[in-house]
């Protein structure tokens, strides 16, 4: 059926709605770079609540598998494609991307001048958009500051592994991937609420923690950020992503939205302290202004190539670090594992300190 795509600037794109969900898309409009992955990205928690343009002209073309999620349900607002195959040519596919869109009632609009859209996303920065039936321009609400973390968020607490070191991720929607990279470093892990307080998690005895990605704008945790602190000054901590921001926000820092963000397969970082660049996996609207950095305990540890935003993070003192991209990848190159180690080399000195005091 003919359908339009409608983006907040008053401009429309021609397109079909295919029958995958009875409501209409409303969200953020934001793109995807990768040539793959688009399973790992409709289920990235991330996501939440935004309508995604995936750039390459073909998606779906290797289908569903039961292994590629990265939480255990969709959480786009509505996909964008040029052509979404019918089918998915995979031995380990198990449905179509359009059936996996339908199961959970996802709008998804084909059709659709892909490029186009892209181009005035990138000059004039991500929008409101929606999916509607009619060409005439649909009034579009402005709900892009919703609160998103606390529904991503686990409600309770929950254990994975039986490992020598105790992890605490804090859950500001983690991508399982994440856990993964924990659990195969002989981790036990305890999942717990974003909002966990500091004697909560004093009482689990952790190792370390570990600050998860997440949607939304971290200034909307600004009153978490002095229990964030003392749990940060307390354990050897890594921040991922939003984890990375709340890091920045905790020790004085400020943030700041970029125009279109970062979202892609194919981020170039330099490590500052080794000088090597990475390919590296992203996803994020907010960064750390580092301008605002230099009067923290706070160092500057890599940079994206492209555009010289801040990348991630070290404590002067204290076994603090944050990354803005994806190390664990999924989808993506897995150039930037070695952050797993450098984290747990931390965790493992720090108890080893504790140990001889």
């Amino acid at each position: 059926m003919n359908g339009y795509l409608h983006l907040a600037n008053g401009e429309s794109f021609q397109g079909t709605i295919e029958d995958t969900a009875s409501h209409q898309a409303e969200g953020e409009i934001v793109f995807f770079t990768g040539m793959t992955g688009y399973q790992e990205v409709v289920t990235d928690p991330s996501y939440k609540g935004q309508i995604i343009v995936f750039t390459y002209p073909l998606i779906g073309n290797y289908g569903i598998n039961k292994d590629d999620y990265e939480s255990k349900k969709p959480h786009v607002a509505g996909v964008v494609v040029y052509e979404c195959s019918d089918e998915g040519f995979h031995y380990e596919s198990m449905h179509s991307f359009k059936q996996y869109l339908k199961k959970w009632k996802i709008p998804l609009i084909t059709h659709v001048d892909t490029r186009a859209v892209v181009k005035r996303i990138r000059k004039e920065g991500t929008m409101q958009a929606c999916f509607s039936h009619s060409a005439c321009q649909e009034k579009i609400s402005h709900h892009h500051n919703r609160f998103v973390v606390k529904q991503v968020s686990t409600k309770d607490s929950v254990s994975y592994g039986n490992g020598k070191t105790h992890i605490v991720l804090m859950d500001f929607g983690y991508k399982k991937s994440i856990l993964q990279e924990l659990l195969n470093r002989d981790c036990k892990v305890t999942v717990v609420p974003y909002s966990t307080s500091v004697s909560a998690i004093d009482t689990l005895e952790p190792d370390g923690i570990v600050l998860s990605n997440g949607p939304g704008d971290p200034m909307q945790l600004t009153d978490q950020l002095a229990d964030l602190q003392k749990v940060m000054t307390n354990y050897p901590t890594l921040g991922i992503c939003f984890g990375h921001q709340l890091i920045g926000l905790a020790f004085g820092a400020k943030t700041k939205k970029l125009a279109f963000g970062h979202r892609g397969a194919n981020q170039p970082v330099i490590d500052l302290v080794t000088n090597k660049v990475y390919m590296t996996s992203q996803n994020h609207s907010y960064v750390v202004d580092e301008k605002t950095i230099e009067e923290t305990p706070l160092q500057v540890r890599f940079k994206n190539v492209n555009d010289q935003s801040v990348e991630g993070l070290v404590h002067k003192k204290l076994p603090v670090i944050s990354v803005q991209y994806h190390p664990e990848a999924h989808p993506g190159p897995s150039d930037s594992t070695y952050i797993f180690d450098e984290f747990m080399k931390r965790v493992q000195q720090v108890g080893s300190e504790k140990i001889y005091a």
